[in-house]
């Protein structure tokens, strides 16, 4: 325990489980749409799904990770087609 609080006072906290969800959420739905659209050769669903897969390593706030999540999500949504 007390090493915990020595991460702490370091400024290391670690993710909540919300955060952690997301992570993976969006880590599977990113892979997906990397997959389509390498195979439909779409540039643009590429990318977004590169985004969603790699974007967690940068946002710390969990509210922000959903809110990007869900914004690229959505993107990659009108571009599925």
């Amino acid at each position: 325990m007390n090493e915990l609080k020595q991460l702490e006072s370091l400024g290391l906290v670690l993710p909540t489980p919300a955060y952690i969800l997301g992570a993976i959420l969006f880590g599977i739905i990113g892979w997906v749409a990397f997959r389509r659209g390498r195979k439909a050769s779409s540039g643009v669903l590429t990318w977004t799904g590169v985004a969603l897969m790699l974007y967690p390593y940068v946002v710390s706030e969990t509210w922000m990770l959903w809110s990007v999540g869900i914004a690229l999500c959505g993107w990659a949504y009108l571009k599925w087609n």
